[in-house]
């Protein structure tokens, strides 16, 4: 948790100051919402965060993308820009694959909610190095193929919601992540990861597997 705090405080100094940024759906060649790898939480983890999305749908107000239970997800990598054919998605499951092999289920504690400039999101800290080892694995199989992301993550959570249109209500969206700046979400212990493709419905975002492997 030692870098939620100023993370918090950055998030919520833009979203008060009006420097938010808005999603928009993907069309060919977005450098956003391409293939990714991911792993998806379970159980009664995935409930909560869905019932914190649902009260944050009302918050938020109409015209952003609030997720359900098919979005919600912890990004391992993004892959490549938009695309409806992705067709690499072969090579990208067996770098996953290679990279899984003998790892057991990645853990992780979530806890406290924030505003970023993008959205509001449930922090993540892992329980132990094996989130980390796999993102190293994954970049050493996935070479230059990998290229597209070539940074590596450092923080980890779940999106609960990405604003898609001009925020109305900041003060509200930041009283309401104020109040759950502390919470506890759950732990989570994520035993899939996959690659994975955003299908945009109309009034949000929807993950589809194309790849998956187990972990543990």
């Amino acid at each position: 948790m030692s870098r939620f705090p100023a993370f918090f405080a950055k998030g919520r100094a833009a979203l008060l100051g009006g420097r938010t940024t808005y999603d928009q759906p993907p069309v060919e060649g977005s450098r956003r919402w391409g293939a990714t790898a991911v792993l998806r939480p379970a159980g009664p983890v995935l409930e909560r965060l869905a019932e914190l999305a649902g009260e944050l749908a009302s918050v938020v107000g109409q015209g952003h993308w609030v997720h359900g239970t098919d979005a919600l997800h912890v990004t391992l990598r993004a892959l490549e820009p938009y695309r409806l054919e992705v067709t690499d998605r072969g090579r990208y499951g067996a770098a996953l694959a290679a990279a899984a092999e003998g790892l057991p289920p990645v853990r992780l504690e979530l806890r406290g909610v924030s505003p970023h400039h993008g959205g509001v999101l449930a922090w993540g800290v892992p329980a132990d190095d094996t989130l980390v080892t796999l993102q190293k694995r994954f970049a050493h199989e996935l070479g230059e193929l990998g290229a597209f992301e070539g940074w590596e993550r450092d923080i980890w959570y779940v999106s609960l919601a990405h604003f898609a249109s001009p925020v109305r209500a900041p003060e509200r969206i930041a009283a309401w992540c104020d109040e759950r700046v502390d919470l506890t979400v759950g732990f989570a212990e994520l035993t899939c990861a996959e690659i994975a493709q955003a299908v945009h419905t109309g009034e949000g975002i929807r993950l589809t597997t194309l790849e998956s492997v187990s972990l543990g």
